[in-house]
């Protein structure tokens, strides 16, 4: 067994990260054959914006809060635009580096108000081709838990033309758009509204889930690089009280371990069990953080502790509050990043990565941090 002293010296070993400070760079465009992914930061929900090697985008949620008041985060760059309206502005950048005109696929991981909230505000100024949503055509469960930011949304995907529902299983639905790649290019569809591939359906309405525990998962592969995020997916399941309400462990271990996972449920207390953190094993964690809550310290212990699986880790969080950061200090200094955007920056032969964290204080896309090149792990 590990003394105290191993065991802690083990963890800073495990979190320690290479970074480099370069706060007078600008973030270099996407070029061709490479594939970014962009963890966007405003203090008010999640927003994660997907440009594939082709330059198809894709954005999986545009998140704007409807809490107010002291445990919420400052709007990121400022509060003179909607949350919507400043991931629309990040969206322009990118795809004026690809030469498009809009975003390809929007995918919803659930009906929370900072994951859809910002949609619409988000659409009136960047056009969306095609909407991905587990819940359509009907949303018939599970119940809306914020009706008014469901009901806009809701509202607002039945106008318009092009919709489809999230199919379970598929490696096909997110898909390149404007060509090819000479490096194979996956996402797999792992879970949605209780159903995990190669699981089979977990619950269903009559369980009465909430809507964090119908929340999609994905595994992307590119190459060897392999990422992993499932919105609000939760392991909860009633403290353990009702165990087949947890889809995100079985999503886990269909996923297998990736060189990239979002920390699901913005690092909450309820989402990253002991199981779930192994089974990914991730090379570097990111946690989108708004709220005094995110993350909690229970899963920051997970994140960084060797025991669970070997070798460094890198967590970075989009955002901190001074809550967290007085209560977890122990664990916060270990955090490679606690604000900006967060980019993961995929070689084009898929077999290497960086990731770069840039201001949320402006839109100059001002490097922060960088690590070095990262070796992609094998795919499975």
């Amino acid at each position: 067994m590990l003394s105290r002293r191993q065991f802690l010296v083990g963890a800073a070993l495990a979190s320690a990260a290479p970074l480099v400070k370069a706060s007078e760079a600008r973030l270099a465009p996407w070029t061709a054959g490479v594939l970014d992914i962009h963890h966007i930061s405003t203090n008010q929900g999640d927003a994660t914006l997907i440009v594939a090697p082709d330059g198809t985008t894709i954005l999986i949620d545009a998140g704007a809060t409807a809490e107010s008041g002291p445990a919420v985060l400052e709007p990121r760059p400022d509060a003179s635009r909607s949350a919507g309206e400043w991931i629309a502005r990040y969206v322009r950048r990118r795809l004026h580096d690809t030469g498009g005109d809009a975003i390809d696929t929007l995918l919803v991981t659930h009906l929370h108000p900072d994951h859809i909230n910002g949609i619409p505000d988000a659409a009136r100024n960047v056009p969306i081709r095609r909407v991905v949503d587990s819940g359509y055509p009907d949303y018939s469960y599970p119940p809306f838990e914020d009706a008014a930011a469901s009901e806009r949304y809701v509202s607002w995907v039945r106008r318009q033309a092009n919709v489809e529902r999230w199919q379970v299983g598929s490696d096909r639905q997110i898909r390149l758009e404007h060509g090819a790649s000479s490096v194979p290019f996956q996402v797999r569809n792992l879970a949605g509204m209780g159903t995990v591939w190669g699981a089979g359906k977990r619950f269903d309405a009559t369980d009465r889930p909430n809507v964090n525990a119908c929340s999609i998962a994905l595994r992307l592969q590119f190459g060897r690089f392999t990422y992993f995020c499932a919105g609000d997916l939760t392991n909860w399941a009633d403290a353990g009280a009702r165990p087949h309400l947890d889809a995100l462990t079985p999503a886990a271990l269909a996923a297998g371990p990736v060189d990239v996972a979002v920390a699901p449920h913005h690092g909450l207390f309820d989402a990253s069990s002991s199981d779930m953190v192994r089974a990914l094993s991730a090379r570097a964690w990111i946690i989108s953080a708004w709220h005094a809550s995110h993350p909690s310290i229970s899963t920051l212990e997970r994140l960084f502790n060797p025991r669970l699986y070997a070798g460094p880790r890198d967590v970075y969080a989009t955002g901190l509050h001074d809550a967290v950061r007085l209560t977890a200090s122990r664990l916060t200094r270990q955090l490679a990043s606690a604000d900006g955007h967060v980019i993961v920056r995929v070689a084009a032969d898929g077999a290497s990565y960086r990731i770069f964290v840039t201001s949320n204080r402006d839109e100059h896309d001002r490097v922060l941090l960088s690590s070095p090149a990262l070796v992609a792990r094998a795919c499975r």
